[in-house]
């Protein structure tokens, strides 16, 4: 899948520096250039667009380099499952790769804690009250996988639900840092993640200042995770700016 012809991925984070690329390897992490070309503190181009499933409720697609992502919402709708009554509904999340996603096939329990960490990021920003006793099902696929998908998946599902109509107290973002060495690069591709000494995801509401999921691995001293916080939080609430934009350019179009 492709973005649309006029359509251009939006940067929201400074230009990258012009450097000759040296050979990434463990130990030359400590001024190396990122395989990509892009600064350590600059995000990939960002691009969303809404309705790409005709079938579903709502849906997005999104394009962060080669990482590249759609998501399906089905809902609110009764739900499957038998329950007590509830005053408030019920959120499913559910994500998977095509077999070309990756040129090494996933293993299922990534799926496993992919669709439940997605889950954990969404659900804390969906007014579950104005659904009760039913269901929306979220559906994510990744079409190509490369690097720092989970955020990707997180930020487009937010899309997706907004673009179905559900009530959200606000968007969910989503960027992760890797530690590599001395370096904190932020939204890391899948060669840096390879090398990475620990990692740090923070999905959150930009707008009401609330972090909905923070995820750290590996060791981080209180400089660096003060630091890589910081700089993530910045960088989600200007993806959600772009975020934003998709939306109300999808209303516009719809409108002419």
């Amino acid at each position: 899948m492709t973005t649309k012809h006029g359509a251009t991925p939006t940067t929201y984070s400074p230009s990258p520096t012009s450097k000759s690329r040296p050979p990434v390897t463990k130990d030359s992490v400590v001024d190396w250039v990122r395989p990509d070309g892009r600064g350590h503190r600059q995000c990939r181009p960002a691009f969303f667009r809404t309705g790409a499933v005709n079938a579903a409720s709502g849906s997005a697609y999104a394009e962060f380099g080669n990482t590249k992502v759609i998501v399906s919402v089905f809902g609110p709708r009764e739900s499957k499952k038998a329950m007590m009554y509830s005053d408030v509904g019920r959120l499913n999340c559910n994500v998977g790769h095509t077999t070309f996603a990756t040129p090494i096939r996933r293993q299922g329990s990534d799926h496993t804690e992919f669709s439940s960490m997605l889950h954990k990021a969404l659900e804390g920003a969906i007014i579950l009250e104005t659904f009760p006793k039913t269901t929306v099902d979220v559906f994510a696929l990744v079409l190509e996988s490369g690097g720092s998908d989970l955020p990707v998946i997180i930020s487009c599902a937010s899309v997706a639900l907004a673009d179905a109509g559900i009530m959200m107290y606000d968007l969910v973002a989503a960027v992760s840092m890797s530690c590599v060495g001395k370096n904190l690069v932020i939204d890391p591709i899948t060669e840096e993640e390879s090398y990475q000494d620990g990692s740090l995801m923070i999905t959150c509401m930009p707008s009401r200042y609330e972090v909905t999921q923070l995820t750290v691995t590996g060791e981080w001293s209180t400089p660096k995770i003060s630091e890589a916080m910081e700089l993530c939080l910045d960088a989600s609430s200007k993806l959600a700016e772009i975020m934003r934009s998709s939306l109300k350019e999808a209303v516009s179009g719809s409108q002419e």
